[in-house]
């Protein structure tokens, strides 16, 4: 009897046993396919959109856009197809879009006008892939780059020639070698920036943002770096070839780009100094436009350099083979314009003037208003992509700047993590 009972008891066990895994292999393929079918994923989604209400940026990640969809919704299977682009003749090694120098000169040379960006027509458009120049290879690394730039990447000498004794650059072996030079600084641009710090403080962090206009190879820019300056530097397409590549070859932020009748694309109050190095801009002409327009980019405090003509004319009107009384009202121009627009001049030494922007804002509109000066109206002064330049003063408090326009900036790198609101 004994044994009976055991046996039914085991029997029962096992029977208990596979039930229990059965139940548990159809929970678990259950739970699996539930999960494979998406259902109720989107409940947290939902609890999320309720809790935050009309707040759509919770899930940035997501995209409602439809892909890949023909006519009437349709998938179509051509638009995946990666369209490619045969390269264009060799002769378009230096084609720049809206830079087309033959395209250029039909325009007028009035104001710059010819040196502007001007963008093709869609059918003159290129579509084919624009090459580089014959042997091209990686630029050198930084700060090698510097100095050096292999001659292959942009192969022209003309430069080497014209400002030889200027030590713009110079042609050696397979590379061209920048010594630093510059026409007004022959000497070397830290020489040339030891002048400037001198009167800026550029050490201390208070410059760290430059414009450099007419930049030429931007070796002002590039020598800044050390100094923990960021400089961005622009000039035009000129006769000169790729002044602006060797820029970039060297690993120096530039731009093709002219003072001519579009306000630069940069927002109002982005720079701590500009600076021209006889960059040949008529500053006091056309009731000093230009001038006012690197005001306007200008912070409150910053810094204006100008180097070169008209400065110290009395001495070197003969070497630049100008009348004098052309340099005397050239400069007479654009030291009245620098006190319209509220600039103090600290320092002329022998080719080399600097201003600074006031930063008491009440106090020069005051004396704005009593010359008879005109402020922009513009709502925002940062609106300027593509914009026409005007013949009026950006005003301090412009867009509640207050603060910003007190010229209440903070040093680098402590402006990293206390700029004002």
């Amino acid at each position: 009897m004994a044994n009976k009972f055991n046996s039914g008891d085991n029997r029962t066990r096992r029977s208990v046993s596979i039930f229990i895994v059965a139940g548990l292999c159809c929970f678990f393929y259950l739970l699996g396919a539930w999960q494979r079918s998406g259902f109720g994923k989107g409940d947290s989604i939902a609890v999320e959109m309720t809790k935050s209400g009309e707040n759509c940026n919770i899930l940035p990640n997501l995209n409602f856009e439809t892909h890949h969809r023909g006519e009437a919704g349709i998938i179509d299977d051509f638009d995946s197809k990666v369209k490619t682009y045969n390269p264009c003749h060799p002769r378009y090694t230096d084609y720049t879009p809206c830079q087309d120098q033959a395209r250029a000169m039909t325009f007028p040379r009035e104001n710059m006008i010819y040196r502007e960006r001007h963008c093709p027509p869609q059918e003159e458009k290129l579509h084919c892939l624009v090459p580089a120049p014959n042997g091209y290879v990686t630029p050198f690394p930084w700060p090698k780059s510097r100095d050096y730039v292999p001659y292959a990447n942009a192969p022209y000498k003309s430069l080497t020639v014209e400002k030889a004794i200027q030590n713009w650059i110079q042609y050696e072996g397979n590379v061209f070698r920048f010594p630093g030079g510059g026409t007004q600084f022959p000497q070397g641009a830290d020489k040339y920036i030891d002048q400037l710090a001198s009167v800026i403080p550029i050490e201390n962090g208070t410059v760290r943002t430059a414009l450099d206009t007419g930049c030429g190879v931007a070796s002002w820019g590039a020598y800044l770096w050390k100094r923990n300056v960021v400089a961005m530097s622009f000039a035009p397409r000129d006769s000169h070839e790729a002044q602006v590549q060797f820029a970039l070859e060297r690993g120096v932020p530039a731009v093709i780009g002219v003072l001519g009748t579009i306000k630069m694309p940069y927002p109002s109050r982005a720079f701590d100094m500009a600076h021209c190095s006889r960059c040949l801009i008529p500053w006091g002409a056309n009731g000093g436009i230009y001038m006012k327009e690197v005001d306007r980019v200008l912070r409150p405090g910053g810094y204006w350099v100008l180097s070169g003509p008209p400065i110290n004319w009395k001495t070197n009107y003969k070497a630049w083979q100008r009348p004098r009384e052309e340099l005397q009202e050239e400069q007479r121009q654009i030291e009245e314009t620098a006190k319209v627009l509220c600039w103090e001049k600290k320092s002329e030494n022998g080719e080399i003037a600097i201003w600074q922007k006031k930063t008491d804002a009440n106090s020069c509109r005051a004396s704005q208003e009593n010359s008879g000066a005109t402020f922009c109206k513009s709502e925002d002064p940062d609106d300027v992509w593509y914009k026409k330049m005007e013949q009026c003063i950006t005003p301090y408090n412009n867009a509640n700047r207050d603060k910003t326009s007190s010229g209440d900036l903070k040093p680098f790198p402590e402006r990293l993590y206390a700029v004002p609101p």
